[in-house]
């Protein structure tokens, strides 16, 4: 079997599965995506990119599409979230991009899926195509799908997101962990928030208990992730239940005006659970192997879930053209060998950073405040995400950082 001939199936055509795509076909290897939802969508509302991800889409040619619909944010800060006072605030040198090597973006989910999609081709996308079973006798992968049609492939991948049916039929059981937080997001016009202050960077406004994420995407609109650390237990099965108008207000009515503004401007009707995925000691079962969220899915308090599925598909895609269809086992322990260390140790990054955001007053908040104040320290504890190169699995040679 040649290359060329390679049948390869991805289990959804959310942001990974489209840039693994994108990753084989550099390689001159082309794949079909069977996506469950009947059109091409995104959960959430935005989503910001780092430089160990766009500089992948840098690479491939896609930068002038994501210049037009993206925001190029160059500074992050630290709020109280009471009083608003400024605790840390930090800018690349130069700048993002000059210090990383790549531009640091928020988008739209609709506007990142509409130019993947492009970029791959709607003739390889398959919607409506939710997977019931699978089936792999050694030889290959029968894919069954709830519609009664079925495919067969040499290899399947797994990008179907946090809520992944090809992780459930490779454990048998659904292992998903709540992480004890909870949040409301929303997207509000600039024309709304009169109160904010520095609407150009990535805030994060902090206090015993709760936080609030918010950063600018395309045209200046501000997506915003309000967390708070209960309930506990998460009282229903699904991962998103639903909320009372001014319910997101009950623990935040005291915090800054321009916390109130933001989190009031919009209709709010929606609590979502943050939900993560213990590590797997492994992604692969036979000719199926995992990607993204549905191999290491994470809280969101790093920002890092979509940027890590990239790293992944960038890597696999790799080792896939690297070792052929002859050493696809290979190719899969190399991928695997190569990921795991380092999604581990952003999902432990990750979980633990609410943990220190939500510090209560006293000894222990001041000396993060103390560290979030100092830009040494946190070049030295953060940069080695955003500096971080997937085509070559180590460090850029820009070094440092002071980026979530």
């Amino acid at each position: 079997m040649t290359t060329s001939d390679w049948k390869i199936a991805v289990v959804g055509a959310g942001i990974g599965g489209l840039t693994l795509a994108l990753a084989l076909r550099q390689h001159g290897i082309e794949v079909e995506l069977y996506e469950q939802t009947p059109e091409l969508r995104e959960v959430g509302a935005a989503v910001a990119l780092s430089a160990n991800a766009t500089r992948f889409y840098d690479r491939i040619g896609l930068r002038s599409q994501f210049d037009e619909v993206c925001y190029s944010i160059s500074t992050l800060i630290y709020r109280d979230g009471r009083d608003g006072r400024v605790i840390g605030r930090h800018s690349g040198e130069p700048d993002y991009e000059g210090q990383f090597g790549a531009r640091y973006w928020g988008i739209h989910r609709a506007d990142l899926q509409a130019i993947l999609s492009r970029a791959v081709g709607i003739e390889h996308i398959h919607l409506g195509k939710r997977v019931s079973n699978l089936k792999d006798d050694g030889n290959e992968v029968v894919l069954e799908f709830e519609d009664g049609s079925s495919v067969r492939a040499d290899l399947v991948i797994g990008g179907d997101g946090a809520r992944s049916v090809v992780r459930r039929w490779m454990l048998g059981y659904d292992d998903a962990l709540y992480s004890g937080c909870s949040g409301f997001r929303g997207i509000v016009p600039p024309a709304m928030l009169d109160l904010l202050p520095d609407p150009e960077a990535i805030q994060f406004w902090i206090g015993p208990g709760a936080h609030l994420l918010h950063y600018p995407i395309g045209n200046g609109d501000q997506n915003f992730l309000l967390v708070e650390r209960s309930p506990s237990p998460w009282p229903v099965r699904e991962w998103v239940t639903g909320a009372e108008q001014g319910e997101q207000l009950q623990r935040f009515a005291d915090w800054h005006p321009a916390v109130v503004q933001m989190i009031s401007a919009v209709p709010t009707s929606q609590r979502w659970a943050l939900f993560h995925r213990p590590p797997l000691g492994r992604w692969t079962r036979g000719r199926v192997t995992l990607l993204g969220d549905a191999a290491h899915a994470l809280v969101p308090h790093h920002g890092q879930g979509a940027n890590q599925s990239i790293e992944d598909s960038v890597v696999l895609a790799a080792q896939l053209a690297e070792k052929g269809p002859a050493r696809f086992e290979q190719a899969l322990e190399d991928y695997e060998h190569l990921r795991r260390g380092r999604t581990r140790k952003v999902q432990f990054a990750s979980i633990s950073t609410a943990d220190v955001l939500h510090l209560p007053d006293g000894p222990a908040a001041d000396l993060r405040n103390a560290r979030f104040a100092d830009r040494e320290e946190m070049m030295n504890h953060l940069g080695w995400i955003h500096d971080f190169d997937p085509a070559t699995q180590i460090p850029s040679e820009r070094q440092g950082g002071t980026w979530l």
